[in-house]
């Protein structure tokens, strides 16, 4: 069953259920393996300012899904009423958090395998239909999503921190077709957004038609090889291609090529991949440029980030039907032959990894692999209404932030769809973030 449709007969509740409960479990797998992998140590440093400890991360998963499941949707009585505070993101920035009297790993533990037994009892008891928090599954989807939200996190950090490897997986997949150039869209009218996804979030809402003129957009993102070409043409020396800010803090954190490169005395480039270098793949979408990079090389390359609502008919767009789809395959779930998700692997796949994964126009890997840059500001759809609360969206609207989209190798299928909007402020670059290009057309194109 896939999530698109709310179950009105007794089987449909309990595929739901079922559904749910396989979400949620696979998330709690991917949360424990991620923190089971390190010493008690390693859980309560902070490996970076930019991130949380990781045993911080596991207790706030708990904790939101006691706020939101047992007591919201159970209105069952606290497991841990006295850490609300302590695990409120809005109280306690991520520099401080070390700094907090936190559960120890063990108590962390505990609680959250206290938190997720009460959770499936509530799950087993629920209608999952009655109001517009439970209708659908949508308090059980939304907390998996915030689960794999951090799991997507804690793999960040895991990147970040120091120390002999700990992560494995298999390598990604070569190119299986050969993919460049760019394609075109046509002008017209599309719906972006959505208002019957069950599990869509807020910001994702309502549905609304959006008109664009025709633009290109490439077909693939951005690779390591292409993006080395801008490095070595002297992309980091060259001010005029770089806005004001842009430039301002390329000078100041001194940036000479994206996060986690290194060039050896031979001249050869290499990435370091969660405590391995590794030589760099040069077909592999480049990762962990910030923002103000990405804008840097559209204009070395002549073109442009596409906005958020190019990006979306793109991949969402079929321009035979003028239907608008799910993914850029349809409406079916991702799987292993369409999107690299769900950390099946511990870096992007090289373009044209996946053609059954392409639109019907012919743009490929628009999800999985890597958060793609926009040129959009984070601002409400038309129609907005915060639920069930302003903090998840709300609250970031018109701030210094840009729209990413698509999700990334890190990123589960249950947090991700053709209408996810993910956001964060143009310098940021330790998440998995890379980008394509766009351009309009000219008269003699159109």
């Amino acid at each position: 069953m896939t999530t698109s449709s709310v179950p009105t007969d007794h089987s449909g509740t309990e595929r739901l259920r079922d559904r749910i409960a396989e979400v949620l479990t696979t998330a709690r797998a991917r949360t424990l393996g991620l923190t089971d992998v390190v010493d008690e140590a390693e859980l309560v440093a902070q490996h970076s300012r930019l991130m949380s400890p990781l045993v911080w991360d596991l207790a706030h998963i708990g904790n939101q899904e006691e706020l939101w499941l047992v007591r919201d949707v159970g209105g069952r009585d606290p497991v841990r009423a006295d850490i609300d505070e302590l695990y409120d993101a809005f109280k306690h920035k991520r520099v401080n958090r070390p700094e907090l009297p936190l559960l120890n790993p063990t108590e962390a533990r505990g609680y959250v395998g206290t938190v997720r037994d009460k959770v499936l009892d509530v799950l087993d008891t629920s209608a999952l239909r009655g109001n517009q928090l439970v209708d659908g599954g949508f308090a059980f989807g939304m907390i998996a999503q915030h689960e794999q939200q951090h799991d997507e996190t804690m793999l960040a950090t895991h990147q970040l921190r120091t120390g002999p490897a700990v992560l494995t997986a298999p390598s990604a997949p070569a190119a299986a077709v050969r993919v460049s150039g760019e394609v075109i869209i046509p002008a017209g009218e599309f719906t972006m957004g959505t208002s019957t996804d069950p599990w869509a979030l807020d910001n994702e809402r309502p549905a609304h038609p959006v008109r664009l003129p025709a633009f290109a957009i490439d077909a693939a993102p951005v690779t390591n090889e292409q993006y080395l070409a801008f490095v070595e043409d002297g992309g980091y020396e060259r001010p005029e291609l770089w806005s004001e800010r842009g430039w301002a803090h390329r000078v100041e954190a001194g940036l000479v090529a994206p996060q986690f490169w290194d060039r050896d005395p031979a001249g050869h480039w290499w990435r370091r991949v969660f405590g391995v270098m590794a030589p760099l793949r040069p077909h592999q979408p480049v990762l962990h440029v910030c923002w103000f990079e990405a804008e840097a090389y559209a204009k070395w390359a002549g073109k442009r980030l596409p906005t958020e609502a190019e990006w979306e008919k793109a991949a969402r767009y079929d321009p035979d039907t003028g239907a608008t789809r799910r993914y850029p395959w349809g409406d079916a779930e991702p799987d292993s032959a369409t999107a690299n998700l769900g950390q099946r692997h511990l870096e992007p796949a090289e373009v044209g990894a996946y053609p059954a994964g392409a639109s019907p126009a012919g743009v490929h890997q628009l999800i999985g692999d890597v958060w793609e840059w926009t040129s959009s500001g984070f601002e409400p759809y038309p129609g907005f209404r915060a639920f069930p609360y302003r903090e998840y969206s709300e609250v970031f609207f018109g701030g210094d932030y840009r729209v990413l989209r698509g999700g990334s190798f890190g990123t589960d299928p249950v947090a991700c769809r053709g209408t996810f909007r993910n956001w964060d402020h143009p310098i940021r670059r330790q998440i998995f973030s890379g980008f394509r290009l766009a351009r309009d057309l000219g008269r003699d194109e159109i």
